[in-house]
C-alpha cells in the first residue's frame, strides 16, 4: 500500500510504525474471509482491509477521528484472525491499537460512551472495585429488564453469586511437590480474580505438583490489556508488572512468567514493543516479555503426569482468539487435555471470535451476541459434556448463551492429575 506522511510525520516512531505497517498491506482481501465482524455484517469498512483504509486516511491527514472511522474501529474486536490470515505479514494489531489511541486523544464522544469507558478503564482492572461492581450487579438483577437493551448485558455477564476472594492471590511463594525443577512467577490478572478464582487456585496446584515454585509477585497487578485497547494510558500497570517481575528475577531467578489469560498472555508478551523507546524500561519490558509463557505452552514444555483416575469426558475446545492468533498456540491445550485422559472434539468455525474480545461484549452488545450464538451453536454441533477455554474472557461470553458448563483448561489438567472437580461440573 502506498503512503504519503511527511517526514516530519515520519520522525514519529509511531507514525514510522504505521507506516511501515500500512506499506506491508497488498490489498488482497484475504483477511475479510476470516473477520468475524465482516462475516457477521457484510461490510467492508467492518473488514481489516477496510479498517486500514480509514486509519491511513486518519493518520496521513494528521486529523481528528471522524464519527465514520470512530464506528468501524471501535467495531474491531482486536481477535487477530486477520493477521493468522494474511500472506503479507500485516501487523494488524500495532495498527489499530495506535489508531485507538488516536481516537482517544482526538475524537470526543458523547458523555455517556465516556463514563462508561472510563468506568470500564477504572473498576475492571482494580479485582477489589470488580468485586464490589459484581456484588451490586447481583443485588440490582431485579432491574435489568428495566434498563435500555444495551445496558442489560452488564447484568447478562455478571455471575448471580459473585465468588468470594482467593487467599492464593496474596503476594507470597508457593513451594513445590518434591525437589523443585523450576521457578515462575505467576500473573493472577484483575477480572479473573473477581469472576472465577478457581483459576488461579488450579493453576498454583497444577504447576506445584509438577515441581515448579511459585511466586506471586508482589506489586504486580493488571497487565494493562483492558486501558490499552481502549485507547486509554496503561504504562504505570506496565511498568509495576516489570518492576514486581524484574525483583523476582534479581533476587532468586524466574524461568518463566505464567499467564492463565490468554489475553493478558498476547498484551504481556508484547511489552518489548510497548516500552520498545523507553530508555529505562526497554531491556527490561523485553527481558519480561521473552519470560512469558501460557500455561497450556509452559506444561507442553515441561510435560503433564499420567492422570491419577480414567476421565472420559467430552470436551470441546474453544481456541481463544488471543491464544490461536495473538500467540500462535493451537495444538498445546487440545495435546495436553488429550493427554489426560478427556475426548477432544474440534469445533466448527474455531478461528471465529466468540465476542468477548475485553471489553466489546459490554460496549458492543449486539455484535458481541451474534458472534457468541454462532459460536454456541458450533459447540452444541459436536454435543460435548463440557466446554474449555485458556481466557476467562471467553469463559464468561460462552457461558452466557449455553447450559453447558464451561472450564478453563487448567481446571481440567488440574483435576486429571490430582486435583478437585471443577465446581461447574458438580453435575456431571
Amino acid at each position: 500500500m502506498q503512503t504519503h506522511f511527511s517526514l516530519a510525520q515520519l520522525a514519529d516512531p509511531a507514525i514510522a510504525n504505521a507506516d511501515k505497517i500500512l506499506r506491508a498491506c497488498v490489498h488482497c482481501g484475504f483477511c475479510t474471509a476470516t473477520c468475524p465482524t465482516y462475516v457477521l455484517l457484510g461490510d467492508e469498512l467492518d473488514s481489516p482491509r477496510g479498517r486500514i483504509y480509514l486509519i491511513k486516511e486518519m493518520l496521513e491527514s494528521g486529523r481528528a477521528a471522524d464519527d465514520r472511522t470512530v464506528k468501524h474501529v471501535d467495531r474491531c474486536l482486536s481477535c487477530l484472525s486477520c493477521m493468522t490470515t494474511c500472506p503479507s505479514g500485516v501487523h494488524y494489531m500495532h495498527l489499530v491499537d495506535h489508531a485507538r489511541h488516536h481516537i482517544q486523544a482526538t475524537y470526543q464522544r458523547p458523555l455517556m460512551q465516556r463514563m462508561l469507558r472510563r468506568t470500564f478503564g477504572v473498576v475492571l482492572p482494580n479485582p477489589r472495585l470488580f468485586r464490589f461492581a459484581l456484588i451490586g450487579a447481583a443485588i440490582t438483577r431485579p432491574l435489568a429488564r428495566i434498563m435500555p437493551k444495551r445496558w442489560r448485558g452488564l447484568w447478562a455477564l455478571a455471575p448471580r453469586r459473585p465468588a468470594r476472594p482467593s487467599a492464593m492471590d496474596r503476594p507470597q511463594v508457593f513451594a513445590s511437590e518434591g525437589p523443585r525443577l523450576k521457578r515462575v512467577a505467576l500473573m493472577t490478572g484483575c477480572a479473573q480474580q473477581a469472576l472465577a478464582p478457581s483459576i488461579n487456585e488450579a493453576t498454583i496446584r497444577l504447576l506445584t505438583r509438577h515441581g515448579c515454585e511459585v511466586v506471586i509477585a508482589k506489586g504486580a497487578g493488571c497487565c494493562g490489556a483492558l486501558n490499552h485497547h481502549l485507547g486509554q494510558d496503561s504504562l504505570a500497570m506496565v511498568k509495576a508488572n516489570i518492576t514486581a517481575w524484574q525483583r523476582e528475577i534479581d533476587t532468586e531467578g524466574l524461568d518463566a512468567i505464567i499467564i492463565n489469560a490468554s489475553g493478558c498472555g498476547t498484551t504481556v508478551k508484547d511489552y518489548g514493543f510497548m516500552l520498545k523507546d523507553d530508555a529505562a524500561f526497554a531491556k527490561q519490558a523485553a527481558t519480561i516479555a521473552a519470560l512469558t509463557r501460557d500455561i497450556s505452552e509452559f506444561m507442553a514444555c515441561l510435560g503433564l503426569q499420567k492422570p491419577s483416575q480414567p476421565l472420559s469426558l467430552r470436551v470441546a475446545y474453544h481456541s481463544a482468539c488471543s491464544l490461536q492468533h495473538g500467540q500462535s498456540i493451537r495444538i498445546e491445550p487440545k495435546t495436553l487435555l488429550a493427554n489426560a485422559g478427556f475426548k477432544v472434539l474440534d469445533v466448527p468455525e474455531s478461528h471465529l471470535c466468540c465476542g468477548s474480545a475485553g471489553t466489546y461484549n459490554l460496549l458492543q452488545p449486539d455484535i458481541a451476541n451474534g458472534l457468541r450464538d454462532r459460536k454456541v451453536a458450533a459447540i452444541a454441533s459436536v454435543t460435548p459434556d463440557c466446554i474449555a477455554a485458556g481466557n476467562i474472557g471467553c469463559i464468561t461470553q460462552i457461558a452466557s448463551g449455553t447450559q453447558t458448563p464451561v472450564v478453563h483448561t487448567v481446571e481440567l489438567l488440574d483435576w486429571a492429575t490430582g486435583g478437585p472437580k471443577p465446581q461447574a461440573l458438580a453435575g456431571l
